[in-house]
């Protein structure tokens, strides 16, 4: 009889072979768990591109299927997405406390709270569908409330990851549930998609509370400065060192940089950051304490153009002007492709007489090598599937599970828009659907294509010439012009 079941299909819309836009279906008979819902941001070449999301129309095909989607955590490249998509795909959205306090505020930008079903769980909770039901495993990563997620099928358990790391001693809450994950290895795992963002480092991930002790270290070394932190807005454990570290050596603390505000007063307001009494200040008040009583949190560790930090560097900022002796602290590590806006962001923060420390202030949010064997070993699968990362990760997992005694049968690497067809006695890439980037452009979503974006950069790299002239209707005489206009071409 067991012959006659379906399968289970395994479609990634997004978030393999690329870093950012993870969004991956689920479907059994008529079951789409939809997971995460993310954004990237545009790569050099996507002149005046915003943000770009997956390309969802196999979804809005399989609309009656689609049973909610379902978030690990609060990041941009799992949730940026959702606004556009809930637009064309009105489906319930499950998320723990911490996802969802941010979802909601993007959701009110957008005029979509009031229609939209968001329902809240916590770790361990079940959600029962048509026919497959799906539980939230408690994770850790570089934001609370991040979740791996167990999709239980009649024909097996998928385990997805989300972004995680193992950390014994999280700054915030507990440690990542290593024992349900071993009591779902013991039910039998069909398939595992695993997280593989940092599958070529060696190595266990460093625990966020080592962070703690290097700001102490840099806050005790530079007692007479004004302290500048940059890091990721979302990275709300960061923040709250950051802040304990001021605490302990009577600072002050102003937060600057919309996303930050954002995030820091949904995380108080629910409770995953505590702040010492009168330890806040606002940025206009940053003048009334001398300098080497205040610490500034911003966001722009990553070099963007437009982010507080970048603003500060150029001399553009309103309200905060770079002094020389000012120490500036990065507490991220370049996301590939950042490294340039960076670094220029440093030399002008240098120039202006900063002294810039970008070394060792930082630790991973994914999980080391180490670390993916541990859950390997726990969850025990029959297939591996690397997600989350470019190909390069994607191969690095693919060893480990080597390693591990898999054999090429029972590693899978797929690309954007394969359907993988999964049962305990086979798995095979039987088709594929329509995938890609959808352009954000403004208020525009998916009116610029490649056609407009391939003229964006011929005009980048060639100009354009323009030749006007007015001829008589009949006689084809010239009556004015022709006038000539280059642009980017030859003054």
């Amino acid at each position: 009889m067991k012959n006659e079941k379906a399968k289970v299909k395994i479609i990634p819309l997004g978030g393999v072979n690329e870093i950012g836009k993870n969004l991956t279906a689920i479907e059994y008979k008529n079951d789409i768990v939809v997971i995460d819902c993310g954004l990237k941001f545009p790569d050099e070449d996507m002149f005046g591109i915003d943000l770009v999301i997956p390309d969802i129309t196999y979804l809005i095909k399989n609309k009656e299927k689609v049973s909610g989607i379902f978030l690990t955590h609060g990041h941009e490249d799992h949730i940026g997405a959702l606004p556009y998509v809930l637009k064309q795909l009105n489906v319930p959205v499950y998320g723990t406390k911490l996802t969802l306090g941010i979802v909601e505020t993007k959701l009110k930008e957008h005029g979509l709270l009031s229609t939209t079903e968001l329902v809240r769980v916590k770790p361990r909770d079940v959600i029962r569908l048509n026919s497959v039901s799906v539980e939230f495993i408690k994770t850790n990563h570089s934001i609370q409330d991040a979740s791996a997620l167990a999709i239980y099928s009649p024909v097996g358990i998928v385990v997805h990851t989300g972004d995680f790391k193992v950390d014994y001693t999280p700054v915030f809450g507990d440690a990542i549930d290593l024992q349900r994950f071993g009591e779902i290895g013991k039910k039998g795992v069909l398939a595992l998609l695993c997280d593989s963002t940092n599958a070529e480092r060696p190595g266990f991930t460093d625990s966020e509370k080592s962070v703690g002790k290097t700001l102490d270290n840099i806050f005790s070394e530079h007692k007479n400065t004004r302290i500048i932190i940059a890091t990721f807005a979302s990275n709300v454990d960061r923040v709250q060192q950051i802040i304990n570290s001021a605490d302990k050596f009577g600072r002050k603390v102003a937060i600057e940089g919309r996303s930050m505000v954002n995030i820091v007063s949904i995380a108080s307001e629910l409770g995953y950051i505590s702040l010492p009494d009168n330890i806040l200040i606002d940025v206009d008040q940053l003048k009334n304490y001398p300098d080497e009583k205040t610490v500034i949190i911003t966001t722009g560790s990553q070099g963007e153009s437009m982010a507080a930090l970048s603003r500060m560097a150029s001399g553009m900022h309103r309200k905060v002007t770079i002094k020389p002796n000012d120490t500036i602290v990065f507490s991220s590590h370049p996301i590939p492709g950042n490294e340039k806006s960076v670094t220029g962001v440093i030399n002008e923060l240098m120039r202006k007489g900063a002294d810039v420390i970008f070394e060792d202030v930082h630790v991973s949010g994914h999980a080391c090598k180490e670390d993916i064997k541990l859950i390997y070993s726990l969850v025990n699968p029959l297939y591996a599937i690397p997600v989350h990362g470019e190909y390069k990760h994607l191969i690095a997992q693919a060893k480990i599970a080597e390693e591990l005694g898999y054999d090429s049968d029972h590693i899978k690497i797929l690309s954007s828009g394969d359907v993988l067809e999964i049962d305990e006695n086979g798995a095979e890439v039987t088709g594929h659907v329509p995938v890609g980037n959808v352009m954000v452009d403004g208020l525009g979503v998916g009116d610029v294509g490649n056609i407009v974006l391939r003229d964006r950069q011929r005009l980048a790299e060639d100009g354009i010439i323009i030749v006007v002239m007015t001829l008589e209707n009949g006689s084809g005489q010239v009556l004015a012009g022709p006038d000539i206009v280059s642009r980017g071409f030859v003054y």
